[in-house]
């Protein structure tokens, strides 16, 4: 027994000198990268300064596969390295002095040069950077939330007081949407509502930056589809409502009616409740109008059959001893859209005159192929056979095939399966093309001027490499006085490859912060890659001690529709690893901050980043200690 146990101690002291033989490999690795990049490190806000060499001993670190080392460790009973973010180097040594004294072998002093930062140390920069960025905590929860404001915060003080109240702590204002004077009454509400509550909220200003776009389509034809509501047997269960107006009058529905009609003033001035009138709808298809009731501004008809209605139908209005004539006037052309299909082809111009669908003869044939532009054509000189594209947020997918000068031909390849409408001012995403477009625009440099005096914090879109990052700090020392915080929007592919050298270039501000902005990042990556891409953006961001906010899509069926999906109650959950949750507006946007700040304090006593905390469980006591007497 003696010889069999003095083999195993062998084995034992053999398998830990070659882990600590690794770790000490690994550790010298880190410092040495640290050293090399020490005139880099040297030009990073002294805000960062410590952060900055973290992330390099981080990096260093993840540059090789951790797994089978981590078996090795967690076996041991020792900590895998698996949350070493925001403290790399005080948790490799800890493992290595654990090593050294199961080893017998002296722990080795740390040089002077050496800076580490310790386990709360970590910790307390981030949530350090996170107040500077995002502002104060709120008692019991630690994760932000930041509200993307509609339109109706121009002119509703009350909605923005709600939204504070319900636990906004960062107003975000799209440049790319409204002007200065509409963003300054946004600002002024927001301002007087903190002041009548007591409690502070951010300005977070969004630059547009290069939008690419598909480009206008032609006008689709002048024509106004009637329809009852029917239930799933086909009967009629409310009847479509019908505005009948001077033909001089707006012609726009109400939201009280379905459709608005333009019609003779003199002819609509004879109609009574109850009269019924006749007419042929664009299809040959013989419908009746019957009048409910006749107001000042026009008169309100119900029909109880789906009709088409185009300028010049001829109305009649019936009576015993009347029986005259009325014609629908001018309407608005509808809007146009391209239905496309997988297998078809899409001919992208470079050009920006109005798009057109495909054509085809009598008998179905394709004649030409669908037809659009796109808003920036400096792109095709860079599209290459072979690569990906993607539009509208990855509903419509396709190859292109062949690059000419002035057009590019597409292969769709993705689609729904009844095929998708692609319409005008769609995103259009080339994942795979290395073009280059600065991320500040004209329109950017002048929306910076008010952002840099009136904003807490200004995001930057479509950054994709340092020099971006270099651009916005250049053009805010230019403006002087005290430049906002940065926030780097990443929502490309080479935003997500070059995101070490961004952080280590926005870190020569004094604030900074990252927006995973999954929409476009999703496309550019791909939805099956989202979520290992966004865990990835939150690990590198820990290490920097740079705070992250959760972007797109969250809790967007309540904020819209009023009730959410299961779906996405779980993805609000996992959004409690970031230090902010942004919800885009809505007609149930306060009900989503609501549900939102509920998810997140519920979530803050069950995990901190990747580590999941041991709250007390109700659910633990359950088990009872004898057996139930009713299982037989």
């Amino acid at each position: 027994m003696s010889v069999e146990h003095d083999d195993c101690s062998r084995l034992e002291n053999a398998l830990l000198e070659r882990i600590l033989h690794e770790l000490t490999a690994i550790r010298a690795d880190m410092v040495a990268d640290a050293a090399r990049s020490a005139a880099r490190l040297d030009q990073v806000h002294s805000n960062y300064r410590e952060s900055a060499g973290n992330l390099v001993h981080y990096l260093a670190l993840r540059r090789r596969d951790l797994r089978p080392l981590q078996m090795r460790l967690a076996t041991l009973g020792l900590s895998s390295l698996g949350r070493a973010e925001s403290h790399v180097l005080a948790t490799v040594d800890a493992v290595l002095e654990v090593l050294h004294r199961l080893t017998g072998c002296p722990v080795p002093p740390t040089p002077s040069a050496t800076e580490v930062i310790d386990f709360g140390t970590g910790e307390r920069l981030l949530a350090e950077h996170t107040e500077a960025l995002l502002g104060p905590v709120t008692p019991g929860r630690g994760v932000r939330i930041m509200v993307t404001m509609p339109g109706e915060a121009v002119d509703d003080y009350t909605l923005v007081r709600d939204l504070i109240q319900g636990g906004m702590e960062c107003m975000r204002i799209n440049c790319a949407h409204d002007d200065v004077v509409a963003w300054d009454r946004m600002i002024e509400h927001l301002r007087r509502a903190e002041q009548e509550l007591g409690r502070s909220c951010r300005v977070v200003m969004d630059l547009a930056g290069p939008k690419l776009r598909t480009g206008p389509l032609e006008p689709g034809p002048a024509v106004v589809k009637i329809r009852p509501r029917r239930d799933v047997f086909g009967r009629v269960t409310a009847p479509a409502r019908i505005l009948l107006t001077p033909g001089n009058a707006l012609h726009r529905s109400p939201s009280s009616a379905d459709a608005c009609l333009p019609v003779p003033e003199a002819w609509l001035a004879r109609l009574q409740p109850g009269d019924r009138v006749k007419f042929t709808d664009a299809r040959g298809s013989k419908r009746i109008l019957v009048v409910v009731d006749v107001t000042h501004g026009g008169c309100r008809v119900e029909a109880t059959k789906t009709a088409y209605v185009v300028p010049g139908t001829i109305l009649r209005h019936e009576r015993e001893v009347d029986d005259r004539e009325g014609l629908v006037g001018d309407m608005s052309a509808t809007e146009n859209a391209i239905l496309l299909q997988r297998s078809d082809r899409l001919i992208l111009t470079r050009n920006l005159e109005p798009g057109r669908p495909a054509t085809r003869d009598g008998a179905g044939q394709l004649v030409t192929p669908a037809l659009i532009g796109c808003s920036i054509p400096e792109v095709f000189d860079s599209i290459r056979p072979g690569e990906s594209i993607w539009f509208d947020d990855g509903k419509i997918g396709g190859v292109v095939e062949k690059v000419e000068t002035e057009r590019v031909l597409v292969r769709i390849t993705q689609t729904g399966l009844r095929g998708e409408k692609l319409r005008a001012d769609k995103g259009i995403n080339l994942p795979e093309s290395n073009f280059r477009l600065p991320a500040l625009t004209a329109e950017d440099l002048e929306d910076l001027i008010f952002v840099a005096k009136r904003a807490d914090v200004v995001e930057l879109s479509f950054a994709n490499c340092a020099d971006d990052v270099e651009s916005l700090q250049r053009n805010l020392a230019r403006l002087g006085g005290r430049p906002p915080a940065i926030v780097l929007k990443i929502e490309t592919r080479r935003a997500f490859d070059n995101l070490p050298d961004m952080l280590l270039t926005a870190m020569r501000s004094p604030c900074c912060g990252v927006m995973i902005a999954r929409g476009d990042l999703a496309v550019e990556c791909g939805f099956e890659r989202m979520a290992e891409v966004q865990e990835e953006i939150l690990w590198i961001c820990e290490a920097a001690h740079v705070p992250v906010i959760w972007a797109t899509q969250v809790l967007e069926t309540l904020a819209k529709e009023g009730m959410p999906s299961r779906a996405e109650i779980t993805d609000a959950a996992m959004a409690d690893r970031a230090e902010c949750v942004m919800l885009n507006k809505g007609p149930h946007v306060l009900s989503a901050v609501r549900v939102l700040d509920d998810i997140l304090r519920r979530m803050q006593a069950h995990q901190a980043k990747k580590r999941a905390t041991l709250r007390e469980l109700r659910l633990a006591h359950a088990l009872s200690a004898e057996p139930d007497a009713t299982r037989t």
